[in-house]
């Protein structure tokens, strides 16, 4: 499991307390498991969660623009 970004702890410092607990809900798979067992801190947890999250997005915004950009090839074709 990756540690966190500099950029990402700081972010989360900056974070309501509504968003921090909707940033928990999302957690899955290895990372609550380490919180729970004080491997980590709260901060550094919904750090690397946000982190995930940009990267998922950003591979998803990446997934789109090529099938548009097929979509867009095949209507012209």
């Amino acid at each position: 499991m990756k540690s966190c970004k500099p950029e990402y702890l700081e972010k989360v410092k900056n974070l309501a307390t509504e968003e921090r607990e909707r940033l928990f809900s999302r957690m899955k798979g290895k990372l609550p498991r380490r919180l729970e067992k004080d491997k980590i801190s709260d901060a550094e947890a919904l750090a690397i969660q946000m982190e995930l999250e940009d990267e998922q997005l950003a591979e998803w915004r990446k997934n789109i623009k090529s099938m548009r950009e097929k979509a867009a090839s095949k209507q012209d074709a």
